[in-house]
């Protein structure tokens, strides 16, 4: 079983929260960047045009405020910039990890391309990965900040590694620098953290070394710190019920895309970890009703106790149109609110608990 307790997420229940139930409402990080921020890009990366540092980073600012703002209007108790200073988001860490290198785009899938990065070296803590970005977030926000980073699983599945003797043994080295950073971040007041390891329910037989790599990232993060573990796409049997060991708070899943086809997986042996269960679809522009977002967070109470579940979109919502992502962000509030009302009057049953609605009458 896992060594962190589980219990550190009451601090982010709002003052003014209504209800006695408390679905903790969340989004896992990516948002669609507003189109004169690429066009601002387009500027800067032209070196003959005079659109400089100073006025790159007052874009980036004005995205990040933006985004922020727009998670906090939709009622999110916990926010992200939308990773609005980020490219790719192996790419975006490699440019910032002494030992990387970058030899040209590849095409991952459609007509989706990224800069798939090379280690020609031994991988070093150079600059800053993360810093400047959430203590900017948190200087505009209202609400806590969540800060996702791309764990040293993905990190080194999803290069050429030209300097290691196996992936393994970088992915081990990648860790160290993620604890480094991770430092930083809790020392700038950060309190809620994301591992993304999207790499691991498609390479599931190495759900060892994602362990072994996770002890390392949280080796000295003290307990308040809230430590997920985003995974999506694949098969979860095949990392289930390893995963319970992981030393981590919370595990994030992608659910809403397969129908909770998979749901019964996480329901024997207990799944003692909190969930943060995917509720709504970000590869569908479609919106769901809150009646539907409804139906879906029930799902997760086949799983967890209200007091353990976690509500959020299957995935970043990068690719949705920014009115699609935010109504799905609004409805999924709306929703969660509800179900936490009906929670508190007894008409909703609780299947993790052995309770049925009725059963409280």
């Amino acid at each position: 079983m896992s060594d962190r307790p589980a219990d550190n997420r009451e601090q982010f229940r709002p003052d003014d929260h209504d209800n006695d139930h408390f679905l903790l409402t969340s989004v896992v990080g990516s948002y669609k960047k507003p189109k004169w921020l690429d066009r601002a890009r387009e500027l800067y990366e032209d070196e003959d045009d005079n659109f400089g540092d100073t006025e790159w980073e007052e874009a980036k600012d004005d995205a990040a405020r933006l985004i922020t703002e727009e998670h906090e209007r939709a009622g999110l108790d916990t926010v992200v910039d939308g990773e609005m200073r980020r490219t790719e988001m192996v790419e975006y860490f490699a440019e910032r990890i002494e030992g990387y290198e970058f030899n040209g785009r590849v095409k991952v899938w459609g007509h989706n391309y990224f800069n798939k990065p090379s280690v020609a070296d031994e991988v070093e803590y150079g600059e800053q990965w993360l810093v400047d970005e959430f203590e900017f977030t948190d200087s505009v926000a209202d609400r806590p900040v969540k800060v996702p980073i791309t764990g040293p699983y993905t990190l080194a599945n999803w290069t050429f590694n030209e300097a290691y003797e196996d992936d393994e043994a970088l992915a081990y080295d990648l860790a160290e620098l993620v604890n480094e950073e991770i430092e930083q971040l809790v020392d700038a007041g950060a309190r809620y953290i994301q591992i993304d390891e999207p790499a691991l329910a498609t390479t599931p037989d190495d759900h060892a070394i994602v362990g072994e790599c996770l002890e390392r990232i949280v080796a000295d993060i003290p307990e308040e710190v809230r430590i997920g573990l985003h995974v999506c796409y694949g098969d979860y049997s095949r990392i289930y019920p390893e995963v319970l060991d992981y030393p981590i708070d919370e595990l994030d899943l992608e659910l809403t895309n397969g129908d909770y086809e998979q749901i019964d997986v996480f329901t024997d042996p207990e799944f003692t970890l909190d969930l943060a269960l995917g509720v709504v679809d970000n590869h569908t522009a479609e919106v769901e009703s809150v009646a539907e977002i409804k139906e879906n967070i029930q799902q997760g109470l086949k799983v967890v106790p209200p007091e353990q579940l976690t509500v959020s979109p299957d995935c970043g919502l990068k690719l949705l149109p920014r009115e699609k992502a935010y109504r799905k962000m609004e409805n999924m509030v709306t929703a969660a609110r509800e179900v936490e009302a009906e929670l508190d009057a007894g008409e909703i049953d609780v299947p993790a608990l052995g309770e049925t609605a009725s059963a409280d009458d």
